[in-house]
């Protein structure tokens, strides 16, 4: 029998011995117990090999039908299939899932357009100087891919055909190499658009938009610290990773790229505008020349628009101060000008009050004239001059420091774009920019407000469909296989909830939740110690579990402690996104590792697959760690956005 068998199998006896060890005895088994027994039932059922979903929810009804049945037997029927019908319908009601099946349609759409193979070629001859250049070009090409899809067994398996061979031929290691890939395709659950946000957000009650920004530099951290780990290996053991040679390195040029080479200069912008003058452009258009110049300026141009953007934003004029006065303010004063106001219409005087005027004389003024009023309004108020519109601030000086490091690094750029570097430039115009465009569109219309995530989901499947019909590998088939495989996948995430809610409102009746609470607030943690126990709990349960069935089933449980322990949701979801990731590189399940074995060379074990993911997993502990230390890698993004 093999050793995942036997792994799997000492898991199951540990849950039942524990489970005989734990439950009191029959007599004095509270309802309470009886959740936390279907907890368990649940895990071992799924470790069996039962569908996740409908287990759920068949444990879910069977143990709340108990929970009816001990209040009232006459109606624990109806209750139950009132349950589920009001479950079933809040989870189908819920707008955030709406977005769900649209990123995962632009997901299968990226990847069945066949983009990667492009990308990554175009990434692999750019970083071809870098040591482990093939590595380091797997993990971003990994990242971006995942970023895209969403679909870790989708960027697994491909980079899995394309990138190992490609790696074992150049002589690298088979452990960094499958460490690299299947490491590089799990980016996809914690880096936005992800899924398991979406999931989260949805079991907890926390802003989707906030968990994509939230989750985007800790992303960007962890796939900068498998870089640099993939470099510093390649440094100190050039075996395990050898240098390309520079026959792999050589970049073919055109022919008018060789004649400007031999004739004017091999940098970029010397050689086209040196070609434009005299005689030495006859063997190349000037249109072709044109054409090529504008392709090197557009790195200037994008510099030019981020900084005059920047610049317009940094000096934008604050809120011009309005007439409104507060209440209360100056009323004395106000008070002081009608009484003046009103001496100038004083009453005429008299003697002994009013009275009638003699009979048979006409009507007369009084004696005392009536003081004219002011003739002007100028005389109560006067005239507020015209407010004069707010000058605009002035750049401060951490903008131009950023311009002029940028500045230098533009003009280094140039001082070294020779011909070569144009064709890997506009290599990667043909296969990096417009994804990357893509999925910054996408989430930047939710980061800043621009769209809710299911408008820029749709938008993102749009702009799939596009990207698929611009390098035409867009057809009905591959249109109507997407749409099959986005069904099929968002069926089976929607019926996970449906069973979910239905678990979660069960394990609630049965008072598995109170015994949960008690027992921890019993042992008085403090915020880091329940931090630590958690998040262990969690790394555990990544041996056994996927991330879908911890995210449904446990977040529920750890949830309602949260504000006893004032830890904030967003945070703990951040957390718990980067800590599942070692649900796909963790053994037994570690489905990363099952995906690459699918697809790779027979000489390369199982057990080499594991021992290449062990140190990407260590680098997953250290990344949490410096996100625990460091919340602001987190939190610093929705904080300016949202607060």
């Amino acid at each position: 029998m093999r050793k995942e068998v036997w792994f799997g199998l000492s898991i199951l006896a540990a849950i039942v011995v524990g489970l005989i060890i734990l439950m009191p005895s029959p007599a004095n088994m509270t309802n309470g117990h009886l959740g936390l027994l279907m907890l368990a039932l649940v895990v071992v059922a799924i470790m069996l090999g039962f569908p996740t979903a409908f287990t759920l929810m068949g444990m879910g009804v069977m143990f709340a039908w108990f929970a009816f049945y001990s209040r009232d037997p006459s109606l624990a029927v109806q209750q139950t299939l009132d349950l589920m019908v009001q479950r079933a319908y809040s989870v189908m009601a819920n707008d955030v899932l709406i977005s769900i099946p649209l990123f995962i349609f632009m997901g299968y759409l990226v990847e069945r357009a066949n983009l990667i193979e492009k990308l990554f070629k175009s990434l692999h001859i750019a970083m071809a100087r870098v040591p482990g250049s093939l590595a380091v070009a797997t993990v971003v090409t990994c990242a971006v891919f995942a970023t895209a899809t969403g679909i870790v067994g989708a960027v697994v398996t491909l980079m899995g055909l394309l990138a190992l061979p490609a790696m074992l031929k150049a002589g690298y290691s088979t452990q960094l190499s499958a460490g690299a890939i299947t490491a590089g395709g799990c980016l996809g659950i914690l880096i936005p658009p992800s899924v398991l946000l979406i999931v989260y957000g949805a079991t907890a009650g926390v802003s989707v938009v906030k968990l994509y920004a939230g989750a985007f530099f800790p992303g960007i951290m962890l796939a900068g610290l498998y870089i640099g780990y993939i470099i510093i290996v390649a440094k100190l053991k050039p075996s395990i990773a050898p240098p390309l040679s520079a026959a792999e390195r050589h970049v073919d040029l055109p022919k008018f790229a060789e004649d400007i080479v031999a004739t004017v200069s091999n940098n970029v912008i010397p050689g086209l505008l040196g070609a434009l003058k005299g005689r030495r452009n006859a063997e190349v258009s000037t249109r072709t020349l044109l054409s090529q110049l504008g392709i090197a300026l557009l790195p200037a141009l994008a510099f030019a628009l981020v900084m005059g953007i920047s610049y317009h934003l940094v000096t934008a004029p604050g809120d011009a101060p309005t007439e409104l006065v507060e209440m209360g303010v100056g009323t004395q004063d106000m008070s002081s000008e009608v009484a003046s106001f009103n001496d100038g219409f004083g009453e005429p005087a008299s003697e002994g009050g009013l009275a009638e005027p003699p009979s048979g004389t006409t009507l007369a003024e009084p004696a005392a004239a009536v003081t004219a009023a002011p003739a002007e309004p100028q005389a109560a108020a006067q005239v507020q001059p015209e407010k004069a519109a707010p000058a605009a601030k002035p750049a401060p000086k951490s903008f131009w420091i950023a311009f002029g490091v940028a500045l230098t690094a533009m003009v280094i750029f140039y001082a070294y774009f020779t011909f070569a570097r144009l064709e890997i430039f506009k290599m990667l115009l043909g296969s990096l920019f417009p994804l990357a465009f893509m999925i910054l569109a996408v989430l930047g219309s939710i980061v800043f407000g621009l769209a809710t995530p299911t408008e820029a989901a749709a938008m993102g499947a749009l702009g799939g469909i596009l990207l698929a019909a611009a390098y035409r590998r867009f057809n009905f088939s591959m249109l109507r296989e997407s749409a099959y495989l986005a069904t099929k996948t968002s069926a089976m995430v929607c019926w996970l909830f449906v069973g979910s809610s239905i678990f979660s409102a069960s394990f609630a009746l049965l008072g598995g939740q109170e015994i949960i609470n008690d027992w921890v607030l019993s042992m008085n943690l403090t915020t880091l110690q329940f931090m630590i126990l958690s998040q262990v709990i969690i790394f555990l349960l990544g041996w056994p579990l996927e991330w879908t069935e911890i995210i449904v089933i446990f977040m529920p449980i750890f949830i309602p402690l949260l504000g006893h322990f004032d830890v904030d949701p967003l945070f703990f979801g951040l957390l718990v996104a980067m800590n599942l990731q070692t649900a796909f590189l963790s053994p037994p399940v570690a489905m990363s590792a099952f995906y690459l074995k699918g697809v790779a060379p027979p000489h390369v074990t199982l057990n080499q697959i594991f021992l290449g993911m062990l140190p990407f997993m260590a680098i997953q502990v250290f990344a949490l760690i410096l996100l625990y230390m460091f919340p602001a890698i987190g939190l610093w993004l929705p904080g300016v956005l949202y607060n």
